[in-house]
């Protein structure tokens, strides 16, 4: 059952829901209005970009906290 974004549009806030159905309706807990828009994770935008860091880098020497 994953858990997604959402933003109303009527009042604009932005609430996660729990979504059972892909089919189900989803109310904004703020107005009640079901006038939302699902958002896009950021997780959706893993690599595809043109330069820069895309994840997370662990460094490579130290100590790493374990005996």
């Amino acid at each position: 059952m994953p858990i997604y974004e959402y933003k109303c549009e009527a009042c604009e806030h932005i609430f996660e829901k729990l979504v059972l159905k892909s089919d189900e309706t989803v109310v904004c807990p703020m107005c009640d209005s079901m006038k939302t828009t699902k958002l896009m994770s950021s997780a959706a935008f893993i690599g595809g970009s043109s330069g820069g860091s895309s994840g997370v880098s662990c460094s490579s020497g130290g100590a790493s906290g374990f005996s």
